[in-house]
């Protein structure tokens, strides 16, 4: 009975996790096996060889290491090892060695000017204890004696690979073998590494006379190069190392389930590993080695400086940044079936002239294009690295200008080079909005990173938050130090794989309540993996405030039911999020408010009322946006939210409304609100949006400012100031401060000074310009907010 090809690639894959994963072992069977005739040097590029070329071709029939084959416990790691002992077991006799020794069939790895061997003691001290003895003697020796196999297993590995007659002998004279127990157990301790080899040079006199031969090809490749750069052609990219034990899926950090009950640190420490696949080994491995593997997202150009609206204060006129297109370096890995794998040497660096080569995956990087519309609040889009078997990746930086025009709708800067199109984009199934997938086909994989997040792989075995089936999709969830990876594929046929990356440092309570586990197609709904500490879940309009929350149902493992999330395409009708309540049992039994923005963490939203009137209250951090007070300040900016550049880049932990200010309008204008929304991002600094709320007619804006310490911690001193029409048809000079202003001063088209933190002065009809000073109680100074350089003491 035939196996359908869907079976069989999967048989592939799983094969292919097992060769990373035990690359040290098999590499160690390999060099042991092969004759010691072929010298130190041969034997190393023959083991390494040997394994490499192990892989199982995609639509081969099962082996013997398949369902109810040579071993129960392991059926692809059997196959492999079959294969291995076939390509060591197959140089035999005197032609056979002199092809071997000489690299015929030519394959990788490929090795010029150095020589290597493995150092003094463990592999090297067994493989002189083991010269002379028959290579399949070898063999059932490092099976049984040193992998630990069984005798009856061993030997069918054996016969499996073409030795059949005398396996049995070669166990008997492997037992007879007199090799000290205090050796076996060095090679068996799990750090030890059979692939860390020594290298020297060869003949650099030798060497130098061919290199010098060798400059007039040298000199053609290099304009060759040259011509293929200037028109874009591919680059490698940089294959990172990394330690082999971080792709064992059996070393990933899993927390107890209720550690977050006992800890001071309530953050994604604190998750347990929870989903039905925590256990599922090939599941974890395909998303470690998606990781360990995947080409990095280039960094998109800085953002541009964009002005406010008709400035009261300094302005300053915003500049285009063109983008840059990151080099992609070469580094050195053990191929496997065309995908850059792990290695321990760096491959393409010079060492006394010479360099190791090997197969590594290409990569193509697109420079982008920055737009210098001033009326935009310039967001950066950076298209994805897609990576995969066989596959060529593609970086592409995006266009630097998206904004909104006079009409609101989406403005774009010029079109990136490489395939990234104009416009937000649609949204992928856990990405966000702004990037599209370019060339993700078959077993590519998708790549998105925050702003300021690295896609390398980690430095030590992550820990696992999660792994299950959502919606069709198989979802594994891993914290590395500050920053969350999502991996994500098809739990059935074939698709692009994706991995998205975020932020985490300083996660706390509120930031870390919460991660998204899936989304539609269509970007409508989704679901979220709620904090072990989450006691109650409820979803609510913010542009209804007098609605309540209604409840929201989620399973054990802490997975909601589908929920709306925000329509940023089309009228702005309703803004659902959710809405959280914190268990008693870490002391902080409370509801917080969370907005999904189209990124893999959802945004906390927060509210700071007036500094006097009827709720005025003390100077603090902001509070939970659960109040009444608060409803009404969220219904009004709400639908504001995405045109804040930080919305669209997915670099935002928490946005908050501060209303610093009210004041008593001239004409009979009644009592408007003056607020600042800002925007804070993982990195520090933040957007910001002044507003006057008038308490008849819509808000209206006052100032802009990207990337400010204005309106946050350590930026609580604020003075802003706008033009104003009365219902008289009079034109006015508005001002107002927070709550250290004790006095505003204006200069310029309109000279005016009044005490107290609010200024009203008439004004032409014309937008010239003014200079806002406010005077603080400290007896220091403070300029207007404006957009260019106000806003600072």
């Amino acid at each position: 009975m035939s196996t359908s090809p869907r079976f069989r690639s999967t048989a592939v894959e799983q094969a292919e996790a097992v060769l990373v994963e035990q690359y040290p072992r098999l590499v160690r069977l390999a060099y042991l096996t092969l004759p010691d005739s072929l010298g130190r040097h041969g034997r190393v590029l023959l083991a390494h060889r040997a394994v490499q070329r192990a892989l199982p071709r995609r639509g081969a029939a099962a082996g013997p290491g398949g369902p109810g084959g040579l071993d129960g416990s392991g059926g692809s790691l059997a196959e492999v090892r079959v294969r291995v002992l076939r390509g060591c077991l197959a140089p035999a006799g005197r032609t056979g060695a002199a092809l071997a020794r000489a690299g015929w069939p030519p394959g990788p790895p490929f090795v010029w000017g150095l020589r290597l061997w493995p150092p003094a003691g463990g592999i090297e001290e067994v493989a002189r204890l083991l010269a002379g003895a028959p290579a399949p003697v070898r063999a059932a020796f490092v099976l049984h004696r040193v992998d630990g196999l069984p005798e009856e297993t061993a030997a069918r590995l054996l016969g499996a690979a073409g030795a059949a007659g005398a396996a049995a002998d070669a166990m008997a004279q492997a037992l007879a073998l007199g090799v000290g127990e205090t050796l076996l157990r060095e090679l068996r301790r799990p750090e030890f590494d059979a692939g860390v080899v020594s290298t020297r040079p060869t003949d650099l006199l030798r060497r130098r006379r061919r290199v010098r031969a060798g400059w007039a090809a040298a000199a053609a490749l290099a304009v060759v190069a040259g011509a293929l750069a200037v028109d874009g052609a591919a680059r490698p990219h940089a294959s990172r190392p990394v330690a082999v034990d971080v792709l064992d899926p059996a070393r990933l950090e899993r927390v107890p389930a209720q550690a977050w009950a006992d800890s001071a640190r309530v953050d994604f420490t604190a998750w347990p590993a929870r989903g039905g696949r925590t256990t599922d080994r090939a599941l974890l491995s395909r998303a470690l080695g998606a990781w360990s593997t995947a080409s990095p997202p280039h960094a998109p150009a800085p953002p541009q400086p964009t002005p406010g609206p008709p400035a009261v204060g300094r302005a300053t006129p915003g500049r285009a940044t063109p983008g840059r297109a990151a080099l992609g370096s070469a580094a050195l890995g053990s191929p496997v079936s065309g995908r850059a794998a792990v290695g321990r040497a760096a491959l393409g660096s010079a060492v006394s002239g010479s360099a190791v080569w090997g197969r590594v995956a290409q990569g193509r990087a697109t420079r982008g294009s920055a737009s210098s519309d001033l009326g935009a609040l310039g967001s950066p889009v950076s298209g994805p690295a897609v990576s995969g078997r066989d596959a060529v990746s593609r970086a592409a930086l995006g266009s630097a200008g998206l904004g909104r025009d006079a009409s609101g709708r989406d403005a774009s800067g010029r079109d990136a080079v490489g395939g990234v199109t104009r416009g937000p984009g649609p949204l992928v199934s856990g990405g966000r909005r702004g990037v599209v997938p370019v060339g993700a086909v078959g077993g590519g994989v998708v790549v998105r990173a925050a702003p300021g997040v690295g896609t390398d792989p980690p430095r030590r075995a992550p820990q696992l938050l999660y792994a299950g089936d959502s919606d069709g999709r198989a979802v594994v969830l891993l914290l590395d130090g500050d920053r969350v990876v999502r991996y994500a594929e098809a739990v059935a046929g074939r698709g692009a794989r994706e991995l998205d990356f975020a932020r985490t440092d300083e996660a706390g309570v509120t930031t870390a309540a919460a991660l998204t586990l899936v989304r539609g197609h269509d970007g409508g709904r989704a679901r979220y993996l709620l904090a072990p500490w989450i006691a109650a879940a409820g979803t609510r309009d913010l542009l209804r405030a007098g609605e309540d929350a209604k409840p929201l149902a989620f399973a054990a493992d802490g997975v909601t039911a589908p929920v709306e999330v925000p329509r940023t395409a089309g009228a702005c009708a309703a803004w659902p999020a959710l809405e959280v309540t914190s268990s008693a049992r870490i002391v902080e039994k409370h509801s917080f408010v969370l907005a999904d923005l189209g990124t893999l963490t959802p945004v906390h939203l927060t509210y700071t009322p007036l500094p006097d009137g009827p709720g005025a209250v003390a100077a603090r951090q902001p509070r939970e946006a659960t109040g009444a007070a608060a409803r009404a300040a969220w219904a009004a900016t709400a639908c504001r939210l995405p045109e804040m550049r930080g919305m669209r880049d997915g670099g935002v932990r928490a946005v908050n409304i501060w209303e610093f200010a009210s004041s008593e309008l001239p004409d009979g204008g009644g009592r408007a609100v003056w607020s600042c929304t800002r925007a804070s991002s993982w990195a520090g600094p933040g957007d910001v949006l002044v507003r006057l709320s008038p308490a008849a007619g819509p808000p209206q804006d006052v100032a802009r400012a990207p990337d400010t310490a204005a309106c946050g911690r350590f930026g609580q001193h604020l003075l802003a100031g706008t033009r104003w029409r009365s219902p008289a048809g009079r034109w006015y000079l508005l001002a107002a401060g927070s709550r250290e202003i004790t006095g505003i001063t204006a200069s310029g088209a309109v000279r005016a000074e009044a005490r107290g933190r609010t200024l009203a002065a008439p004004a032409g009809p014309e937008a010239a310009a003014v200079e806002l000073t406010g005077r603080l109680a400290s007896g220091g100074r403070v300029t207007a907010l404006d957009g260019g350089g106000g806003g600072r003491d």
